[in-house]
């Protein structure tokens, strides 16, 4: 039986590494790497650590006429339920900037306060 790492269990380098793959939707192996500052060895190290966690998959790829990975998340169910308070979506998804103070957020906190 494997057991595999929670996103809460990664180490900062992991959690780093990541982040960065969450935000370009993916990347190559050497570049990846260069983008963490880490030494091509550590950053094989952190890409295996989180495929074996499976939050990334890596494929063999040639880029820049060199044999490498591709890096990408894997696609998780997401959850959704804690943006929710009764029927209400909160206020802020999609929303530049935010504002504690306005109306539809204090609609929606009493929403969730009344919820049972």
């Amino acid at each position: 039986m494997s057991v595999t790492k929670l996103e809460g269990d990664l180490s900062a380098d992991e959690h780093e590494a990541l982040e960065l793959i969450l935000e370009t939707g993916g990347i190559h192996q050497s570049d990846f790497w260069k983008e963490l500052d880490v030494s091509s060895r550590k950053g094989s190290r952190i890409a295996d650590s989180l495929e074996s966690a499976d939050l990334v998959r890596r494929e063999e790829a040639v880029y820049n006429g060199h044999n490498t990975y591709y890096i990408e998340p894997v696609a998780r169910d997401l959850e959704f339920s804690h943006l929710m308070a009764g029927d209400m979506l909160s206020p802020f998804i999609g929303e530049e900037e935010v504002d504690p103070q306005s109306d539809a957020f204090s609609q929606w906190l009493m929403n969730l306060a009344y919820e049972e």
